[in-house]
């Protein structure tokens, strides 16, 4: 399996996967489908929790995002994040955190995102304990119109007693599952 950026600045670049099999890269189509559901990404503040190669996050700079956040806690995935920011050229709008996701979360100084896509390591239900962080404090992480992102296998899916999220899309490719939470009017 190869990765690529499909659209922008970066278009048709090949990036690193992380070694091993503790990722599980976005599929091409599933990321160019993502990609055109929200349209333009121009001027967007990002945050890619679990994120592996980075490449949902690096595509997003690519297509003129104005900043991504990427958070990993696995060593192997931070080098391969950093490397593949370096060989798109595009780290200059890139911020890379070795840390878990929900000490990430707890911790964070940062203004609000545009976007917060999640797609953490599968069975553990480690989606639903970050999109239930995200919901509790909801204008904390993502802005008024914001999103929060999952990419799941359909069979992890469940409804979610949320507060200030509601779900107002899914898509299924396959056995990936994209699921878009906003916040709630």
């Amino acid at each position: 399996m190869s990765a690529r950026v499909i659209s922008g600045k970066a278009r048709g670049k090949r990036l690193k996967l992380v070694p091993g099999d503790t990722t599980r890269p976005i599929m091409d189509r599933v990321k160019e489908s993502l990609f055109n559901i929200l349209g333009v990404v121009s001027g967007t503040r990002w945050l890619d929790l679990f994120a592996g190669t980075g490449q949902v996050g690096i595509e997003a700079l690519s297509r003129g995002a104005a900043a991504v956040v990427f958070v990993d806690s696995g060593r192997a995935a931070v080098q391969t994040v950093r490397d593949n920011l370096a060989f798109t050229r595009l780290d200059e709008w890139a911020t890379v955190v070795q840390s878990d996701a929900f000490r990430y979360l707890r911790e964070t100084g940062e203004p609000p995102f545009d976007v917060i896509f999640i797609a953490p390591p599968q069975y553990k239900e480690l989606w639903i304990s970050a999109l239930t962080a995200i919901d509790a404090a909801a204008p904390r992480y993502l802005t008024a119109d914001g999103q929060a992102i999952v990419q799941i296998d359909p069979r992890e899916f469940k409804e979610l007693p949320l507060q200030q999220l509601t779900l107002t899309d899914q898509r299924r490719y396959g056995n990936t599952l994209l699921c878009f939470y906003a916040v709630r009017d």
